[in-house]
């Protein structure tokens, strides 16, 4: 009893990194990821070339041949990796496999260690990019290089596409859809950097499909005035006048209108919730009822954003000096709207409720239109099965995205993405874009198992991949 006791303690003692040594698979996917995170690929640092040659040569070194990795960009400063897995040649379409090698910006002072330098600490891997999208982007290439070494042959060809800057102005994908599209061409796509899983003090809760993505808009609110010396004011001020109309604009709320995707999200997601919650998710998925939105829109901000589009004030500036009346008064708003809205419907909305014609609202940043994907049972089928395999807590659910990926421009080129990232992190504790971002060890190689495992039963057939 003692010796066993002995050898249990010595095994949790254990740290993750020996335990990766003792598994090939998982010190491999270990040391890509690592790889990956220590090299700089925020936008001011424009390594994403220098990263995607990295990748190329691990490929290369797993035998893949050399005419079927491709690295471009539509400038140097933007390189992107495309990587072809080849398939049995049947006249099925590829599938594609997205992820992004940029990451958001990080400063040292603003962490508690170098952000580009990957660490292991309590159950935990550190630095920037872990949660976004790094993880994706090591998941996708370790996962290439295994099915590789294993001899696996796809039904179809497989399309790895790593991207350069999705989170600044997403041109690499949009540039590969419109002058590459024979090389990254596909029936449907698979994205890393979208849905995941929700985890409730640890245990699995939810696991989101991203079929939906909301879109971005940018309006620009200006007031012009004459300006003055501050001790003459009048009632006429450039600055109280946008006060106001930002006022109206906050105290707004956009209709509730559901899709498909939502729908399917608030039905399923209340089987993971309680009491008066539960009940609202049910009776609003049925019909929309309007009290239970109000409660939960109340009740939870991303609640509210999935149901309606919502436009708020990110930005203020005017004025250029203490004792003059300024001249020009300027506000962002910042709008996510649902996937079948218009940016003109939503300016009309925002001039009406303002109501003000001295309030000048012109775009800034155009909508890009994506349409939603449908729920095909071909494809969730699959993903739902392995899920509760692996999960079985979990609900599945569709989600449509707060916030923006690649998957816009693919779907906007007729081939449907879902999200399946399958990095389950606690509701509350997201750090993407944050400090000390991190992924937990455990999330990510179980992350990796459950690509391994979708692809190989979407291409073979194996109902017990």
């Amino acid at each position: 009893m003692r010796l066993t006791t002995a050898v249990l303690l010595l095994t949790v003692a254990v740290p993750c990194e020996l335990l990766a040594q003792a598994d090939p698979i998982r010190q491999r996917e270990r040391d890509i990821f690592k790889e990956m995170i220590e090299v700089n690929t925020s936008d001011s640092a424009g390594n994403t070339g220098v990263l995607a040659a990295k990748v190329a040569e691990r490929l290369k070194a797993a035998g893949f041949p050399a005419a079927d990795i491709t690295i471009l960009g539509y400038e140097p400063k933007y390189q992107s990796l495309v990587a072809r897995y080849r398939g049995r040649g049947t006249a099925k379409k590829p599938i594609m496999l997205m992820a992004h090698l940029d990451v958001v910006a990080a400063r040292r002072e603003d962490w508690s260690f170098d952000p580009f330098g990957f660490r292991e600490i309590d159950g935990y891997y550190y630095g920037r990019g872990t949660n976004d999208n790094k993880a994706g982007a090591a998941t996708l290439v370790a996962n290439f290089i295994r099915l590789r070494q294993e001899n696996f042959v796809p039904d179809r060809d497989l399309i790895m596409v790593l991207t350069a800057d999705e989170e600044t102005t997403g041109q690499s994908i949009t540039w590969l859809m419109k002058e590459h599209r024979a090389l990254i061409d596909a029936e449907y796509a698979l994205n890393t950097d979208g849905g995941g899983g929700s985890l409730k003090d640890g245990n699995p809760q939810a696991f989101m499909v991203q079929t939906a993505e909301k879109i971005f808009l940018n309006l620009q609110l200006d007031v012009r005035n004459k300006g003055g010396h501050s001790s003459l004011p009048v009632k006429d001020n450039a600055i109280y006048r946008l006060a106001a109309a930002l006022s109206r604009v906050g105290g707004y709320d956009f209709p509730v209108r559901l899709n498909e995707t939502t729908r399917a999200f608030f039905d399923r997601a209340a089987a993971a919730e309680t009491g008066q919650t539960a009940a609202d998710m049910r009776a609003l998925a049925a019909t929309s009822d309007a009290a239970a939105a109000a409660r939960l829109s109340a009740e939870s901000p991303y609640f509210n954003s999935v149901m309606r589009t919502t436009c708020v004030a990110t930005l203020l500036t005017g004025g250029h000096a203490d004792n003059a009346l300024l001249q020009l008064a300027r506000a962002n708003i910042n709008c996510r709207i649902l996937p079948d809205d218009t940016q003109d419907s939503v300016r009309a909305v925002l001039v009406r409720v303002i109501g003000d014609a001295g309030v000048e609202v012109t775009v800034k940043t155009a909508a890009r239109p994506s349409p939603p994907s449908p729920l095909r049972a071909d494809i969730v089928g699959p993903v739902e099965r392995l899920s509760k395999e692996m999960w079985p807590s979990a609900t599945v659910v569709p989600e449509m995205s707060t916030g923006a990926t690649d998957g816009l421009d693919v779907r906007n080129g007729g081939i449907p993405v879902y999200g399946v990232g399958a990095l389950f992190e606690e509701i509350n504790d997201s750090r993407a874009h944050g400090r000390d971002e991190r992924v937990g060890v455990e999330a990510f190689h179980k992350s990796s198992t459950f690509w391994y495992r979708m692809v190989k039963a979407l291409t073979s057939g194996d109902k017990s991949a």
